[in-house]
């Protein structure tokens, strides 16, 4: 990794001419992924944590440019679900490296994971819910198994992602020693789990920390009741600022802090970054089709949408916009969306704006994460292609959809 690496990259950081290049060839709108970008966010995240098992979260960008370039960088690879698992095995992982977080998992995901592990006992299943491992148990299943906490306890960006205080994820705090001596009579349980949230910044870490120490300290006990773990596994979260003025986490210091949360443990510690590795290492190139002066607002139109970023519409989530045609113009507030007919189809508000005018390229960033992963086919618009630059090489990685592809599966 290049020590001149900044923690964060912003759109002022990206080579506009490149930019410029291949909105121009490709045509837009465009997924840009800098697959350096992310191997050097990997390894800065690895380095903060020279002890830890780090794993990369595949449900934040499960592209095979992307699961490839981190498998090449020393990645292992954890899934929440069947697909993410054939994804990784696609991209070269070994099945036996794998780690699966099943999350209410259909039949049929149970199916797959189940099969995967006759072959590659390697495999670990983590269950959040006494129901799943009586599901794997009916499945004739005894092999590597994990057991996910709730500790109660939330954090990050967006209550939609506080997953450790929402009921859905993971066996409720005070019920973990008894479920574990279940789960040893009738599988081979090797660890615990828990995530306690998403997008977790400077606010946040001090909670994440107390989340941290809390499922450290089940560990240490269901550890002392006769559980032979071998990791403790305490997820991902650590957060990326979107905005420009929000300064980006101090990683030395987070790897100190969370260690000081963990203590001595007679497990491994895993954790597993996804947003942390992807975001700021991908963009959005859209291009403006209609500049419309109103007396509330000035409105930009462009061709990009919430099909093609749903996370403003869905979350509310700022991302930065950047007009890469002219960055230098005098800058004015502008409210800037998308094609689609509903009023959620916004990318921002009154925001201040190199002035855009009709034909110019703006960039949408930090991307990366749960951007294309979360792409729609909202008024039949065809996704659009990603193009990967890596090692001064570009490469078209993904191609764009045409109408036939929205409509194949028809009948």
């Amino acid at each position: 990794m290049s020590h001149d690496s900044p923690p964060v990259r912003r759109l002022a950081d990206w080579d506009h001419e490149r930019l410029e290049a291949v909105a121009a060839e490709h045509g837009t709108p465009l997924y840009v992924v800098d697959l350096d970008r992310v191997a050097e966010n990997y390894e800065r995240f690895a380095a903060a944590f020279p002890d830890a098992h780090v794993m990369y979260a595949a449900k934040a960008h499960t592209g095979q440019a992307v699961l490839s370039k981190l498998l090449e960088t020393g990645a292992d690879i954890e899934c929440a679900a069947w697909g993410e698992l054939q994804r990784a095995i696609d991209a070269g992982a070994d099945p036996n490296t794998l780690q699966y977080t099943a999350v209410n998992p259909p039949d049929h995901d149970l199916d797959y994971a189940v099969e995967l592990a006759a072959e590659h006992p390697g495999l670990t299943i983590t269950a959040g819910a006494r129901d799943t491992f009586d599901r794997l148990e009916e499945r004739g299943y005894d092999g590597r198994v994990a057991i996910r906490i709730n500790p109660g306890i939330g954090t990050g960006h967006h209550e939609k992602v506080a997953t450790g205080k929402d009921a859905k994820f993971g066996i409720p705090y005070d019920e973990v020693p008894e479920v574990a001596a279940d789960v040893r009579e009738r599988f081979d349980l090797v660890g615990l789990h828990a995530h306690a949230g998403s997008g977790v910044l400077h606010d946040d870490l001090d909670d994440h920390c107390r989340a941290i120490a809390k499922v450290a300290d089940m560990g240490r006990e269901v550890i002392a009741d006769g559980a032979d773990l071998d990791f403790v596994d305490f997820g991902g979260g650590f957060g990326v600022p979107y905005r420009e003025t929000v300064e980006p986490l101090d990683m030395d210091t987070v790897g100190e802090k969370v260690r000081e949360a963990v203590g001595d443990l007679d497990a491994q510690v895993k954790l597993e970054p996804g947003r942390y590795v992807v975001a700021d290492a991908e963009c959005i190139l859209t291009e403006v089709n209609t500049v419309k002066e109103t007396p509330a607002t000035t409105v930009v139109g462009v061709d990009a949408s919430l099909a093609t970023l749903i996370r403003p519409a869905m979350f509310g989530s700022y991302h930065p916009i950047r007009n890469v045609t002219a960055p230098d113009r005098e800058a004015e507030p502008v409210s800037v969306g998308g094609p689609c007919c509903t009023s959620a189809d916004v990318f921002c508000t009154d925001r201040p704006i190199a002035r855009p005018e009709r034909t110019d390229l703006l960039a949408i960033g930090n991307a990366g994460a749960y951007g294309y992963e979360l792409a729609n086919q909202f008024h039949s618009q065809p996704r659009p292609a990603e193009i990967a630059f890596e090692g001064g090489e570009t490469r078209l990685v993904r191609e764009r959809e045409d109408l036939a592809d929205v409509t194949r599966m028809e009948q």
